[in-house]
């Protein structure tokens, strides 16, 4: 069994659905961070069967709402002296601008690279966006 201890200070991504934990930390730059990140992969979950969970042992500023793009069922715990201070549950955007691109590779965002991407939420329960 693996025993993964608790972080002092910082902050814990946790109930990612399994296999997303690895995009989320390149996405965050975790990969060059100064600082101690625990990336756990498949971890036993009774909710999710199977979860990945993220732990920063530091206090970073990032967009949460891009977390949630990747998975918008993930959970951020904030961290204090040992104890969660406070829980995000990040939403989906309504708009979102250069962060998802557009497949088609006959688009004009793909064409023309000085066109911003930028895509509208219409279904909600599914996290399905259109270009605008």
């Amino acid at each position: 069994m693996l025993t993964i201890t608790s972080i002092r200070n910082g902050i814990v991504i946790d109930h990612i659905r399994a296999g997303l934990g690895i995009r989320m930390f390149y996405q965050l730059g975790l990969d060059k961070a100064g600082y101690s990140v625990a990336l756990i992969m498949n971890a036993a979950s009774t909710r999710l069967g199977r979860k990945d969970i993220i732990k920063i042992e530091n206090n970073v500023d990032f967009d949460v709402t891009m977390l949630a793009l990747i998975d918008p069922n993930v959970t951020i715990n904030v961290i204090e002296d040992e104890h969660i201070v406070r829980k995000v549950k990040p939403e989906l955007p309504e708009r979102v601008e250069d962060i998802i691109r557009c497949k088609n590779p006959r688009c004009v965002t793909s064409v023309e690279k000085y066109v911003p991407q930028v895509f509208t939420l219409v279904n909600r329960e599914l996290g399905f966006y259109i270009f605008k």
